[in-house]
């Protein structure tokens, strides 16, 4: 049964989503923007029913409890560090990450420094870092379509607009989300702090992301990896994706599914069988 609860990490308290046994393998759930935990819960329910311990945190930001002010806060390395932090208070010393857009970025972070906590790992549409800086710089289309991210870097300016018309702007994105989860995201973001927050993540590694076009900011991934892509994306183009399948050096597994940026919601049954298979497949032991 699906429960709430809270991850103390020193100063931060994250709010949790949690199904299944608590002895069973974690695995971690790392959601979007502008979206949260709840997004996970279908998937979290199929996966706790196969015996393991499923955890999906609102993330830094995302958490009333854990939302720092300043855009420093919301590096991606404090980001990435907080995974370890929520694995280290459930007791976990080893864990399958899952993660979509903000989530994966933070994910390929987690996994690229910390191999060796790492079962698998699931990446949903945005690509490795590496190769996603890449592209905001010397692809057309990349830099056509990551235009929304330049733009997020006005202060105020981008809460206005998205705050207008009692959030008309993500109104639009969560078109393909139940009523229910709409609700939940909106407990989120219509608070002010909480909003600024998350829009932080823009702010505090854009940066850092150019910076990758002219030099190596994240290298190879090493530990057993899904990466799942919509073609239809209007956020992540075919290049970064195309680029980073040259930093995986485990196993790797590449699917390209017929659908847009906010797969979990059009493309549920794909990605509940690739990601059941793939964590599956990297188990240290059987699941019931």
């Amino acid at each position: 049964m699906q429960q709430n609860i809270q991850v103390k990490t020193g100063k931060l308290i994250f709010d949790c989503l949690v199904d299944g046994n608590k002895e069973g393998e974690l695995i971690l759930f790392l959601h979007g923007f502008p979206e949260s935990s709840y997004m996970w819960r279908k998937l979290m329910s199929h996966l706790a029913q196969n015996g393991f311990y499923c955890v999906a945190p609102d993330q830094r930001g995302f958490s009333k409890g854990a939302c720092p002010s300043g855009k420093k806060n919301y590096r991606l390395d404090k980001l990435a560090q907080d995974v370890l932090d929520i694995s280290k208070v459930l007791g976990k010393s080893k864990f399958h990450l899952v993660g979509h857009d903000w989530g994966a970025a933070v994910g390929w972070k987690v996994v690229h420094d910390h191999k060796d906590v790492i079962l698998s790992w699931a990446g949903i549409s945005v690509p490795h870092p590496q190769a996603f800086g890449k592209a905001i710089v010397v692809n057309d289309e990349q830099r056509k379509m990551s235009q929304y991210i330049k733009n997020f870097q006005w202060p105020y300016l981008p809460e206005r607009g998205i705050r207008k018309n009692n959030f008309k702007a993500f109104r639009r994105l969560w078109k393909y989300s139940e009523p229910d989860e709409v609700e939940a995201y909106l407990k989120i973001f219509s608070n002010p702090k909480q909003l600024t927050a998350t829009l932080n993540y823009y702010r505090s590694n854009y940066k850092l992301l150019k910076m990758a076009a002219n030099r190596k900011m994240f290298g190879d991934i090493h530990v057993p990896t899904l990466f799942i892509w919509g073609k239809k994306d209007l956020a992540i183009g075919s290049y970064s994706v195309g680029e980073g399948h040259r930093y995986m050096k485990n196993d790797y597994e590449y699917l390209e599914l017929d659908g847009g940026h906010w797969l979990i919601q059009t493309n549920y049954q794909d990605l509940e069988k690739a990601i059941s298979n793939h964590i599956d497949r990297n188990n240290r032991e059987p699941q019931l």
